[in-house]
Parts: structure tokens; sequence; C-alpha cells
């Protein structure tokens, strides 16, 4: 596995590598969620890489970029055992330089829920993604379906911009209590964590409402509403169904994604099922 910080050896990296090339963007403190991305990209690639960057852009002025887990030593030792073939560990500098001046600003699927509460979120995740897929130039993208909005805001983002990738969402691996994995569950008390599986139970209840048949999905999203609110620690901030691609309200036809944002004590959670 060959570690480059640049974008000059990334490049010189993937330049003659075997076609296809999977790539998985990461911010690090790797679990299993991102090595389902590792390893779908690997079962379809014959070069697959990854990206190791916090990117501040993302990140709002009281939020969590100071303490965000940070663990590279730990990372690359979990990617070479899964095989990837290079691995981009850039500074902010590099990505980021002196007199940097370009960012992406995203309407459409980028507005609502986490765009509406985290202002400037997705303007610094389509900045990173799009400079990330245009100093790899990969075939595949692979993202994970637990950040449900980002994966719209990336498609979208490469439709727009004619980004030749195409974007392969890999189904959320969860704990065994049916949590979704996340860097930020580190933050977790023992009793945060074991209030934390109560976003995924009510987003399922009302999973299984729909599969017996209630298709009013505000009756859909008052009953996960109150189901984890039933929890003391539990505080929710929202909880939606929307057309997955669009981010708008769901009207009926087609998919619908129910999307919840949770905080757990001071800690933050967010997860989404797709109601078929």
């Amino acid at each position: 596995m060959r570690q480059v910080e640049t974008v000059a050896a990334l490049r010189a990296a993937l330049r003659d590598a075997p076609r296809p090339v999977g790539l998985a963007p990461t911010m690090g403190a790797l679990h299993d969620g991102h090595l389902a991305l590792v390893r779908a990209a690997r079962s379809e690639c014959a070069t697959v890489a990854a990206t190791i960057f916090v990117n501040p852009t993302q990140f709002g002025p009281n939020e969590d970029l100071d303490r965000y887990p940070r663990s590279l030593a730990a990372d690359l030792a979990l990617l070479e055992r899964e095989d990837v073939d290079c691995v981009f560990t850039p500074s902010v500098d590099e990505m980021y330089p002196a007199g940097f001046t370009t960012t992406v600003h995203m309407d459409g699927p980028a507005l609502p829920l986490e765009g509406a509460a985290r202002p400037g979120h997705f303007d610094g995740v389509a900045t990173v993604v799009a400079k990330l897929l245009l100093q790899s130039l990969p075939d595949r993208a692979y993202l994970g379906r637990k950040d449900g909005q980002q994966t719209a805001v990336v498609r979208r983002l490469v439709r727009d911009l004619d980004i030749p990738v195409e974007i392969v969402v890999v189904p959320t691996v969860r704990e065994a209590d049916g949590l979704a994995m996340s860097s930020r569950n580190a933050y977790l008390t023992p009793e945060q964590r074991a209030a934390a599986p109560v976003v995924f139970r009510a987003l399922s209840a009302s999973r299984d409402r729909f599969r017996a048949g209630q298709q009013d999905v505000a009756a859909l999203e008052d009953a996960a509403r109150r189901m984890i609110e039933a929890s003391p620690l539990a505080s929710v901030e929202y909880v939606a169904g929307v057309d997955p691609d669009t981010m708008a309200p769901w009207g009926g036809l087609g998919p619908c994604m129910l999307a919840a944002a949770v905080r757990i004590g001071g800690v933050r959670l967010i997860d989404n099922v797709i109601l078929d």
C-alpha cells in the first residue's frame, strides 16, 4: 500500500493504475462502515484508493473540528489489511493552499434538513469532494447510505459539473443493536450508548407501519418522533420523509427516505431508512 500526501503524488500513483479505479473518501477514525466502502470497491475495481482528510470547511464555528477523532496510524493499518493500493492523506495546506478562494455552492438537495441545521456544511462537502474526485479521477466513488442527504448532494454535484465518476452507495453498516456506525459514536458515554439505538428502532417501526399500509408520511414521522422522545436522553432535531434524490418532502410516489437527526445527550446522530 502506498501512502501519499500531495496531489502530485496522488496523480502519479494513479495515472497508470489498472482500471477501473475505485475511491473511498473518508475523514478517518475508520470503522466497519468505512471498510464496507473499501470492500465494495475492492470487489469491483482493479485499483482501490482511499482518502483520509478531516475537512475543515464542512464544520461550523461551534462544531467538533478540533476534537473530531483522529487515528491515522490505526487507519492506515486497517486499510493495508483490506488490500488498498493507495491512501491519500493530505494536510489542510495541501487541500487549501494560501490564496485559495474557490468554493462550490449547492442548492437543491443541500438546502433542507442537514443543510438548514448546519449552514454551509454541504458547500464544504461539495468543495472537498469535487477536489478529491478531480485530483484522483476515479471511475467509481463509494459512499455510505447512512449519510443519505450527502449521497444525494454528491450525486447532484457530479451530474451538474459533468464529473465522469459513478457514485456507488453502500448499505449502512450497523452495530448488533442497530446503531448506525459513525466515528462520532466514540463521543457517547455508556449511558448514552445504551440509549442511542432508539433512533433506528423508531425509524424501523415506522418502516414496518409503511409496509403494513400506512402511507401518511406525517403520521409516520410523528410516530418515529414520539418513540425517540420517549427516551429521556433523546432530543429530536428532525424526522422527515423525503425524496432520496431531491430531499424535497415526499409526495407519495417513488421511494421515500425517512431521515432523522437526534441528540443523545450532547452527541448528534443521524440515520435513515428507505420506506419500501
